[in-house]
């Protein structure tokens, strides 16, 4: 916001102070991500900017790592890149595999989460609900409490579901759940709930109440009033939250290192164990791709916010 005409010399002194503390302070979030991109394109194998790198020489940068995202892994990389090589690529290159199990947990934990949260914020939202705080403090704890417990505690009862049944003398077997997708997406959709919630209460919040009541004075049942009232004035809200909760399932590495099995490798797990493994510039490449993902992905948040932002009459400055 530009100073006023009568804005005072001190007024004006801490205007570009301000300036210049948000500049640093955009600097220090912005500049760790922002240094991984030039970093992929390395011709050589190393995390440094190199001589030729520094003076601008073609020779300096390459597209070695993004072409090793599709060849690490394969049986034959070295094949004329026909049908056939794609296919091997698909089926055997571990990157790529990686994307697909991180695609296939977070669509599904990203529904899971999306339907439960959403009935969850639905019933928060009500005035009636008793020990409203309670019960919300309960379902965001997994935003709040280090993500290591979490992980260990959803180990142990994926280990084992029906473990609480025994305690309580009722004799019961259930199949694990640790090393399969069913436990990684219900891990990854726990994680992705207090999201969803936290979202669609702030959609509920300026939520006209008087237009469900005036649907079942005009005789609509409470599933048409939802879908055919709420839900298309809530839906930008959801949406957010959904996307919100993909993510999280999309980085999250500690829950699937403590209950994926060697089949479930996700991307993150996937990075994780190059770094522990064979540091190679590719995880560089990853990351730059999942930066403009991630991008992508609030460039949409933002534009569903603004247009819940219209839907309430309220303008966007």
């Amino acid at each position: 916001m530009a100073l006023p005409t009568y804005a005072t010399k001190l007024e004006r002194v801490w205007h570009y102070a301000y300036l210049v503390i948000c500049a640093a302070i955009f600097f220090f979030l912005i500049a760790p991500i922002v240094v991984v991109i030039p970093l992929s394109f390395n011709a050589e194998p190393y995390f440094t900017f190199t001589d030729k790198m520094l003076s601008f020489d073609p020779e300096g940068y390459s597209m070695r790592w993004y072409d090793s995202l599709l060849t690490f892994g394969m049986t034959q990389p070295d094949a004329p890149r026909d049908m056939s090589w794609w296919s091997d690529a698909w089926h055997n290159a571990k990157w790529v595999k990686a994307a697909k199990s991180s695609l296939i947990v977070g669509f599904f934990a990203t529904i899971v989460a999306t339907v439960l949260g959403t009935l969850a914020a639905l019933g928060l939202s009500r005035p009636e609900m008793p020990y409203r705080r309670a019960i919300m403090a309960i379902l965001i704890s997994p935003m709040i409490v280090p993500i290591i417990i979490t992980a260990t505690g959803m180990f142990f009862f994926y280990s084992n579901p029906c473990a609480p049944l025994t305690w309580i003398g009722i004799d019961a077997q259930c199949g694990r759940l640790a090393g399969t997708y069913l436990g990684v997406i219900l891990a990854h959709a726990t994680l992705g709930i207090p999201f969803v919630i936290i979202t669609v209460t702030a959609t509920l919040v300026g939520f006209d109440q008087s237009l469900a009541r005036a649907a079942a004075s005009l005789g609509a049942n409470p599933r048409t009033t939802f879908f055919r009232i709420i839900m298309p004035l809530i839906l930008p809200g959801v949406i957010s939250g959904a996307l919100f909760a993909f993510v999280t399932s999309f980085d999250e590495v500690v829950a699937v290192l403590f209950i994926a099995g060697p089949d479930q490798q996700t991307i993150p797990r996937q990075m994780w164990n190059g770094i522990r493994e064979q540091i190679s510039p590719a995880i560089l490449a990853v990351a730059t791709l999942l930066v403009i993902f991630s991008v992508a992905l609030l460039t949409v948040v933002e534009m569903l916010r603004r247009r819940s932002e219209r839907l309430r009459g309220v303008t966007p400055r």
